[in-house]
């Protein structure tokens, strides 16, 4: 029993070292009676603010109902962890991971989707230069050919998901890369690191592109916050 108690503990720890780390990138969180927690970020734009790509109502229901229903059972999953790291029931940790990943990883995705996004008259849209604008004509060729790219597989992505612009750290490369459900970047390898991402949940786009994707995909781009994803893959390169 003791041996199982210490290795449930440090899964545990090894989830709340991944939760610190998340925090940084501006995932709010909060200490609990010991127990690391996560709240709702507030968006720096108004819901409304990224007309007419994206609607106001959809923004507001994306933000308070499903990224805070994420943070919700994310929160309610670190506590049975706890519980059950702390009476050594290695079953029910096992049992929770998908729990955790699924909704652990809600939280992460949506907060960097957030960052992903900005205003027009604040600069969404806008193409990117310096180096990653480089890269992006190195690796695919011209922005217009990545946007068509991304389009592509996040259209012909079966279900729910999300499409990602990201940097192989050990190719040095960037790649299109996509993921099922909520499962964030990082099951696909730590190497990948995340600069873009769409969510292709219907829940995104559904109430005022009804169930055409690609028309979501196609408008997407004028509201891109390029700034963000410059800033991230220079950190990361320099």
């Amino acid at each position: 029993m003791a041996l199982r108690a210490s290795a449930a503990r440090k899964t545990l720890g090894n989830w709340f070292r991944v939760g610190k780390s998340m925090a940084v990138g501006g995932l709010g969180h909060r200490q609990a009676r010991g127990l690391q927690t996560f709240s709702l970020p507030d968006l720096p734009y108004d819901y409304g603010a990224l007309e007419p790509a994206i609607s106001a109502e959809i923004m507001q229901l994306h933000h308070q109902k499903h990224h805070q229903t994420y943070i919700t059972n994310y929160n309610k999953a670190l506590e049975q962890l706890d519980e059950a790291v702390n009476k050594g029931e290695t079953a029910k940790v096992v049992h929770l991971q998908s729990a955790i990943k699924f909704n652990g990883g809600g939280h992460v995705n949506h907060s960097i989707f957030w960052k992903n996004l900005k205003p027009i008259a604040e600069g969404g849209g806008e193409p990117p230069h310096s180096a990653l604008g480089w890269a992006i004509d190195q690796d695919f060729g011209s922005l217009e050919t990545l946007i068509q790219k991304m389009n592509a597989e996040g259209a012909a992505l079966q279900g729910s998901g999300w499409v990602w612009l990201a940097l192989d750290k050990d190719a040095k490369k960037l790649r299109v890369e996509t993921t099922a459900n909520q499962d964030p970047l990082i099951t696909k390898g730590t190497n990948f690191i995340p600069l873009l991402g769409i969510d292709v949940w219907e829940h995104a786009y559904y109430l005022q592109y009804k169930n055409v994707r690609p028309d979501y995909l196609k408008n997407i781009w004028s509201v891109i916050n390029w700034k963000y994803a410059i800033e991230v893959y220079e950190n990361e390169v320099a």
